[in-house]
């Protein structure tokens, strides 16, 4: 019952293409949130048309009866119309990916577990320094890839407390890895906010097992 066209990085379907940028507001008339799908209805009246979660640009909302949604026209795979690239009042449409945003993310990640290895090979810092950082990366990169599926799915999600908290524990290197390649949490601002707060705190915390005071701390590891 899904649309063809989902908003992520995949191609935007024909049907769409030939609708270009018109779009059309409506009312939420109905929604199933077990099943992640409802019915918006025009507000210049007509059938009402096929939502599913996945065409909602901002997955972190869940809609609501009676809000307003603006959105695209779409078909399903049997041909049936249905709405695409749908935002509820307040949010916008996802702006096009830029390749040299993921590109310095994926850098400053990979620099910064670079400069931790270095730092291992070169100093008295344990090796169990750069281990941390690795494990904690992954844990990262995979809660960060089951809440996008989660978020897709309309299931139980991971809450941004935790995705702050795996962050700040050394797992930043691979949340930056995981919200280029997932497309995930690189809109919603206060989040933005609060992640490169972790990663400050986190590079500060770094930094401070260099000086003289840090290497006593980790002098039984």
């Amino acid at each position: 019952m899904r649309c063809i066209e989902i908003i992520n990085s995949r191609p935007v379907s024909r049907a769409l293409a030939r609708t270009g940028t018109m779009r059309t507001k409506g009312k939420i008339a109905s929604w199933n949130d077990a099943k992640a799908y409802g019915f918006i209805q025009p507000l210049d009246g007509g059938k009402r048309v096929f939502v599913h979660i996945n065409a909602f640009a901002n997955r972190d909302r869940r809609p609501e009866v009676g809000q307003v949604v603006s959105y695209g026209l779409s078909t399903d795979k049997q041909g049936r119309p249905c709405a695409a690239r749908a935002t509820l009042a307040g949010d916008r449409l996802p702006q096009p990916r830029k390749q040299s945003s993921s590109k310095a993310s994926n850098f400053i990640a990979v620099t910064f577990l670079l400069i931790v290895t270095v730092v291992v090979v070169t100093t008295k810092a344990p090796l169990l320094l750069l281990a941390a950082y690795i494990v904690a990366s992954l844990i990262t990169f995979i809660a960060y890839a089951m809440d996008k599926s989660a978020a897709r799915s309309g299931s139980q999600r991971t809450s941004e407390n935790s995705l702050h908290l795996f962050a700040l524990l050394g797992g930043w290197p691979g949340a930056l890895i995981a919200q280029q390649k997932f497309r995930h949490k690189t809109q919603k601002q206060p989040f933005r906010n609060i992640f490169w707060l972790t990663v400050a705190v986190n590079c500060a915390g770094f930094l401070w097992l260099l000086t003289s005071d840090g290497d006593r701390f980790c002098a039984p590891c």
